[in-house]
């Protein structure tokens, strides 16, 4: 049986950053930037007005309440700034090139608004009201590093520094294939026995989550040639792979038979519950097309997504170029007890609350040892449960991995 730390690293080893591309600034949106951003040029490239205003040299405004002449008009996009002609004062809006001469800006509210002349309230003070050439950014700056998940407030310094591309590891692609003759989809009249497809609808949001692009595909009966084909097809447009279900070692389950000889693909018992049955590796080469990571993950919803959050999840951040890959944790205490497996890993769905200064404390939901997905629905966190341990008592601290905020 192969340990939980084994079978991430193995998974971790086998995958990377997916190749960068110079993307636009719509697309940008949420990825990693791939390369340090470099300000090509100062912000502002001029010194401009603060303020809508008066533009004025603070030396003339000394006797404040004297009718000062209004020269001009200068509005933003005006061009090159024009000359301030002493004991003069020009008329300018917030972002405008500040006239040559000019040190301060009087607002509006602070003069009596006048059009040929302006009396001010009050002397002006040199520097007021003005943002100085490259008092924002200086050209040859780095001012994103790569690495920075890049948000609104970084496209918005990107698009100020007119740069409409940026290169970026673009989000992965991730192919999510749900297997089962048993399965149907919501919404269908469901025939006695049938099961509705839950695992693609979870993953997809999941994929989402961890800064991925998911691509759901219909469910798949338990048809060798059927998947086959589908997992061919989706080669070419896929970065990572996962399907669900399929993995018993029953005849007629059929993942594992199509994956041995599609590439290098492993099928091991992990020592965690839910989920012990995982398979992972690649697929791809041996039909002449690229290398695409897989993940096989068990067909029962709570054991699929827990281990999508241990290994799936942080390898989508690896491939994503994130270098933090995985999720918070707390250490909690326990609000009451339960029995533990032996030599197992065991992820219980937990209600988590308090605070760093509180502490934290875990309650768990529903059975420890038969999680349900309504149990896992209401959950904020995964009580871990190291393999050492056959109990877990009341008051017992745990580590916690938090699944939101």
């Amino acid at each position: 049986m192969r340990s939980v730390q084994d079978h991430l690293a193995a998974v971790l080893a086998a995958v990377g950053p997916v190749a960068p591309l110079d993307v636009v600034l719509h697309d940008a949106s949420g990825c990693i930037l791939a390369a340090d951003l470099v300000a090509p040029r100062d912000v502002p490239a001029l010194t401009v007005a603060a303020r809508d205003g008066y533009a004025v040299a603070a030396h003339d405004t000394v006797d404040a309440l004297r009718s000062i002449p209004v020269a001009h008009d200068v509005r933003p996009g005006a061009g090159g700034p024009l000359r301030l002609v002493p004991g003069q004062a020009v008329r300018v809006a917030s972002g405008a090139p500040l006239p040559l001469g000019a040190d301060a800006v009087v607002p509006l509210e602070e003069t009596d608004r006048g059009a040929a002349h302006v009396a001010l309230q009050r002397p002006a003070v040199a520097g007021q009201f003005v943002r100085p050439a490259a008092s924002d950014v200086r050209a040859g700056e780095v001012v994103v590093e790569a690495g920075t998940r890049l948000g609104a407030r970084q496209l918005a310094l990107a698009a100020a520094l007119g740069r409409s591309r940026l290169r970026v590891h673009p989000h992965p692609r991730v192919v999510l294939l749900s297997v089962g003759d048993e399965l149907v989809e919501p919404g269908t009249n469901a025939e006695q026995g049938a099961v509705f497809e839950a695992n693609g609808h979870a993953l997809e949001a999941a994929v989402r989550d961890a800064d991925a692009t998911p691509v759901r595909v219909a469910v798949l009966p338990d048809d060798r040639g059927g998947l086959r084909e589908a997992l061919e097809d989706q080669l070419v447009r896929a970065d990572l792979i996962v399907t669900t279900g399929g993995l018993s070692e029953l005849a007629h389950d059929t993942v594992k038979d199509v994956l041995a000889p599609l590439g290098s693909v492993r099928l091991d018992q992990v020592a965690m519950t839910p989920g012990q049955r995982h398979g992972f590796g690649v697929v791809g080469a041996e039909l002449g097309d690229r290398a695409v990571p897989i993940f096989a993950l068990q067909g029962h919803p709570v054991a699929a997504q827990v281990s999508f959050e241990v290994f799936v999840r942080p390898a989508l951040r690896a491939m994503a170029g994130h270098t933090e890959l995985y999720r918070p944790s707390v250490a909690a205490e326990t609000t009451q007890g339960w029995t533990s497996p032996a030599a197992l890993r065991q992820f219980v769905p937990a209600m988590v609350l308090g605070s760093p200064e509180e502490g934290y404390r875990a309650t768990p939901l529903g059975d420890p040892n038969a999680p349900t997905v309504n149990a896992l629905a209401h959950a904020n966190a995964l009580a871990v449960v190291g393999e050492q341990d056959r109990s877990v008592h009341p008051g017992q601290v745990v580590h916690c991995l938090v699944l939101e905020g």
